[in-house]
């Protein structure tokens, strides 16, 4: 027979919460740091193709 289940605390709800604004806010962090290091040049870990290196292969 079904049974209805137990209502969750406001303070485990607000934690819950609070754990997954933590982690988006890391990740939003990271994202800033790699935008940055690509604009100056820096990034080591991010491989894209800039314009002078697309000219260099056409021809």
């Amino acid at each position: 027979m079904a049974v209805p289940k137990k209502k969750t605390s406001k303070s485990k709800r607000n934690q819950r919460r609070a754990h997954w604004f933590k982690k988006a806010e890391k990740q939003a962090e990271k994202a800033l740091s790699l935008g940055q290091s690509v604009l100056t040049g820096k990034s080591n870990s991010f491989v894209y193709i800039t314009k002078e290196e697309e000219e260099d292969t056409e021809e």
